[in-house]
């Protein structure tokens, strides 16, 4: 009994309280194709992270692949996503990593291992995670991280609220990922400093980290990955390069490969 109401417990965090902004703002609304999803499996866990104006969606295939090995999955919507742009204009980068800190404080209780992975932006959260919470190994794909420091756009009037989308990089044809078709600029700049901000924490990350990176990325510079790699000291970490796929390749080509490297990583690091 104890077990069946955490799993509702569970079921009801990630439906409303992870979709939700801001209550006195406006009610938790998002895209069915959006949904977040809590998939009950073994005591290893995952908290599968979603990009920067995506959604679960682009998650979704990796995330029930890894159910499907027995991985109890909590696949987060990051605040401000899954809607609307002019919902995600009153976000920042505090309120997305606090989606990924509360999904861990959830799911710790339910598992002994927890794992974190995530996509571009996702990727940065997954950092972010490990570097201030106890993680057993971090996987990234195309990750975000600031490679020179953050400057602030200058004042200036004529900027344009909202830029053009960045979602649906994807080789493979006729796969689309669910994506905001404009980026708030607001929230580009604080994506911005969120990025810098990882990227002086990568000293602190002390778990594995699984590194993987497009060749040919129209999103994220693929040379990120590389200063990633370089730039965690004294841990175990690998890189593996994704030779058919672009930025979204959680959808593309190169979907299984990740599925059966991140399984054989998690497997590595619990063996041990």
């Amino acid at each position: 009994m104890k077990n069946y109401i955490l799993h509702v417990l569970c079921i009801s965090f990630v439906s409303f309280f992870l979709s939700s902004c801001n209550e006195d703002d406006y009610q938790p609304q998002y895209a069915y194709e959006a949904r977040p999803e809590f998939l009950a499996g073994n005591k290893i866990g995952i908290i599968v992270v979603h990009g920067f104006t995506g959604s679960p969606q682009s998650m979704r295939p990796v995330a029930h692949k890894l159910n499907d090995l027995g991985y109890t999955i909590m696949l987060p919507l990051l605040e401000g996503h899954g809607s609307t742009p002019e919902i995600m204009e009153k976000t920042t980068y505090k309120d997305w990593a606090n989606t990924v800190h509360q999904a861990y404080t959830l799911l710790k209780p339910k598992v002994d291992k927890i794992f974190v992975l995530g996509l571009s932006m996702g990727g940065t959260q997954s950092l972010h995670l490990a570097a201030n919470y106890p993680v057993d190994g971090a996987i990234v794909i195309n990750a975000s991280v600031s490679t020179s420091p953050y400057e602030p756009l200058p004042e200036y009037d004529g900027y344009p609220r909202f830029l053009d989308g960045i979602g649906s990089d994807i080789k493979k044809p006729g796969v689309t990922e669910w994506a905001y078709k404009k980026v708030p600029l607001l929230c580009r700049e604080s994506m911005d400093q969120f990025k810098e901000i990882t990227s002086k924490e990568l000293n602190k990350i002390t778990c594995p980290v699984l590194i993987f990176r497009s060749i040919e990325d129209h999103v994220v510079n693929p040379e990120t990955s590389i200063y990633l790699y370089n730039n965690l000291f004294n841990i175990e970490r690998a890189l593996i390069n994704l030779e058919n796929s672009y930025h979204v390749a959680t959808l593309d080509y190169d979907q299984d490969l990740i599925v059966e490297k991140s399984h054989e990583f998690i497997q590595s690091v619990i063996n041990k």
